[in-house]
């Protein structure tokens, strides 16, 4: 009995450590293609726990833009489409045949399924990272519920289940099989099958497949690109700008500790530096005023004080450049409230200033059609309604610098764990798709 134990023990010992270390830096990357998902007039989860959000009853995204991947699970293979997001960790998949819903993992049908009861170590230490609490079901099942700031929910128990990227099989991986919850919106969520969460939590897919390092770059043209896990070693990916991920020690009420959290040290228009204390951008004493990169938000909210101040400066700089819209109570997602006419038969937009978001040892440039973007439907005679694509995060209730995916087109966005540092480089992400061997353009 004392060897079988033993065995066991060893037995579960190799599966931890092959999964600590499934994707070796010397492996080739995989290389995934990130598609478009386009939600006009629906409202798009954000989560935020109490560790990022002080109120959630003003919030409400109206996001028109996901990314998603598309990848295989269980044995014989699903087929599933997940929004990436990297400011979630408990990845999801719908699991419960329902009218409305035409896209679920179907955990009956795999050979691999293999729920998690309340009682497992898995259930008990590694779920520490998540906003709320797990509880066991009646089932005795280790049962999880996921909260959204909009009311919409998603609830169900943890299992394990194989998930296939490309040619990359992980180990087992956690994720949970979402069997009921509440949707601000079923038709458009009904889309993907669920969503992929990429922080640094302890269960997030970065870390459960050992990976210490991903990027994922974003075309201008339609807002689809690549996803790429592992190194990218290549001679024409110039070198990365690189900024450091702010790291927490003491648990703060309003920090999250499992986000990329950097540090936003200042605003240029047209190198001209908003005049702002620095203060406004570290986070105080609870922890408020942090500073997230995520994927899975589409625009970039910063705290009413630093909006404020860039929302003047611009409106300032484009002064004789662009005709404001003069319609108080017009306000986009409910936070962008900077919006202008511009004539519908213009094949490009005017020049306008460069906005520059200055990090702790690096830059990242906003220009051209990143700073403003076509509200699908708004027409006001020959001309269409543009807005600013920085909005302001009091107004949703976040006490939180948001740096959505619109602002990231463009850009190579590298997530080094190894290192605690985000990097970035400005280049076509559509040329180095195609580089890659994807025909980007061809995506959406």
């Amino acid at each position: 009995m004392v060897l079988l134990r033993l065995l066991v023990q060893l037995f579960i010992s190799f599966i931890f450590l092959r999964s600590k270390q499934c994707f070796s830096s010397n492996q080739s990357p995989i290389i995934v293609p990130l598609r478009t998902q386009n939600n006009h007039h629906i409202s798009t989860r954000r989560l935020f726990s109490n560790s990022s959000s002080k109120t959630t009853g003003k919030l409400l995204f109206h996001h028109n833009v996901t990314l998603t991947a598309s990848l295989t699970i269980g044995t014989p293979p699903q087929n599933i489409t997940m929004v990436l997001d990297t400011g979630s960790e408990l990845s999801w998949l719908r699991c419960k045949k329902e009218p409305n819903f035409t896209f679920i993992f179907n955990p009956l049908a795999s050979k691999t399924y293999t729920k998690i009861p309340c009682s497992s170590q898995t259930c008990k230490t590694r779920t520490s990272d998540l906003t709320l609490p797990v509880t066991c079901d009646p089932s005795k099942l280790c049962h999880f519920i996921i909260s959204y700031a909009d009311a919409s929910s998603v609830e169900g128990h943890l299992a394990f289940e194989t998930f296939r990227f490309g040619s990359l099989t992980p180990p087992a991986t956690v994720f949970g099989c979402m069997d009921s919850g509440s949707s601000s919106n079923t038709e458009e969520d009904a889309k993907t099958t669920g969503l992929m969460g990429m922080n640094r939590g302890s269960l997030s897919f970065v870390n459960q497949m050992g990976l210490r390092k991903f990027s994922y770059c974003i075309s201008g043209l339609d807002s689809t690109g690549f996803l790429l896990l592992g190194e990218a070693r290549y001679s024409w990916l110039k070198p990365l700008d690189y900024t450091p991920l702010v790291q927490m020690s003491t648990p703060l009420p309003y920090f999250d500790r499992v986000a990329y959290s950097v540090q936003l040290e200042g605003i240029k228009v047209n190198n001209k530096v908003l005049t702002l204390p620095k203060s406004v951008f570290v986070p105080d004493h609870t922890g408020a005023g942090q500073t997230m990169v995520d994927s899975g938000t589409q625009f970039t909210f910063l705290l009413g004080p630093v909006y404020g101040a860039l929302r003047k400066e611009f409106l300032l700089q484009t002064a004789g450049v662009l005709r404001v819209l003069n319609e108080p109570h017009f306000v986009f997602q409910g936070a962008m409230d900077l919006c202008y006419l511009i004539d519908s038969t213009r094949a490009t937009l005017p020049n306008l200033p460069v906005v520059k978001l200055m990090f702790r040892g690096a830059e990242m440039s906003v220009s051209g059609q990143r700073l403003l973007y076509r509200v699908p439907g708004e027409v006001r005679g020959k001309d269409s309604v543009w807005c600013f694509t920085f909005g302001n995060s009091d107004e949703l209730g976040i006490s939180s610098f948001l740096i959505g995916h619109h602002q990231q087109q463009n850009v190579w966005m590298e997530y080094d764990l190894e290192n605690s540092r985000i990097g970035f480089a400005e280049l076509r992400c559509d040329l180095a798709g195609q580089r890659l061997g994807l025909d980007v353009k061809n995506l959406a």
